[in-house]
């Protein structure tokens, strides 16, 4: 290979990298209202997760909570006080690269699936907490990872995805599209890329098959008019469940934004009551 074409090949590569960065958005405020306390969690790679951990009392069912790409923890606060209030310990936390939590030299959905491993077994460590009523929801990019850990953790008690896109593939050739790139040699070499990066091949990080390797009950939210992850990808992954555990909920609005989320919280932690196993008895 010539000197010249390695050259163009390595500063194609730094290009495709700083196009798919995440946006870093640092919290600007606190979980009002709610016992919350700021935590450090150690995640991979020897980096510190920012988190707020919300207890409910002794041996309370627990809930971990992730964002989406560029998002943070204060995005998903929505969640935090219906859940609070229904008697679920709540950790929300941020992701590697994201919010308040350490940089490190790239994001992935399989990054964001072993900091949500990492914070559930940090949480499983904590006094009054009861490990086999731990639950996770997460959002998008956060809610594909939650997918691909309990995929891997067969002791989970619940996994809510919202918005999650089927396949990483879909989700980058919708993102091509809108950069006007074209798949064919472009975009085809920037998936090939990402996947070596990344270390893992999209299919076997998709939530469209990861579904079907999972043993906890599953909610899949998705809003009907969401335009950057198609309705249709929900139902696709609803299709390859392994059985009726899992759950499809269609509600009002676009990706972010969900219409009525009080009505929808109350069917999600109805969800989630279900799912949990019986507080054990100590004696």
């Amino acid at each position: 290979m010539g000197g010249g074409l390695l050259l163009a090949i390595l500063l194609l590569n730094r290009l495709i990298r700083s196009s798919l960065a995440a946006p870093r958005i640092v919290e600007n405020s606190v979980p009002e209202g709610l016992p919350w306390q700021e935590v450090s969690i150690p995640t991979v790679r020897s980096k510190k997760l920012f988190g707020w951990l919300i207890p409910a009392g002794e041996m309370a069912p627990a809930i971990v909570i992730l964002h989406g790409w560029g998002g943070n923890a204060e995005m998903m606060l929505p969640l935090a006080g219906p859940l609070h209030a229904a008697g679920y310990t709540v950790l929300m936390i941020d992701a590697r690269s994201h919010g308040r939590s350490d940089v490190d030299t790239f994001s992935s959905l399989p990054r964001f699936a072993e900091d949500l491993a990492e914070a559930t077994a940090w949480l499983r460590r904590q006094p009054d907490i009861d490990p086999p009523r731990i639950g996770v929801i997460g959002h998008s990019v956060g809610a594909a990872a939650c997918l691909l850990y309990a995929s891997r953790q067969p002791d989970l008690a619940a996994v809510v995805s919202i918005a999650a896109f089927s396949h990483p593939a879909a989700m980058m050739r919708r993102w091509l599209k809108f950069r006007r790139i074209p798949y064919w040699p472009l975009g085809a070499y920037i998936l090939f890329y990402v996947q070596q990066v990344i270390g893992q091949r999209f299919d076997a990080i998709a939530p469209c098959h990861t579904i079907r390797r999972i043993a906890c009950p599953v909610l899949l939210a998705h809003g009907g008019a969401d335009a950057m992850v198609p309705v249709s990808e929900a139902h696709e992954i609803f299709a390859r469940r392994p059985d009726e555990r899992v759950e499809l909920l269609l509600m009002p609005g676009s990706h972010d934004q969900y219409d009525e989320i009080e009505r929808h919280m109350a069917s999600l932690i109805g969800f989630l009551d279900a799912a949990m196993p019986p507080a054990r008895r100590f004696t």
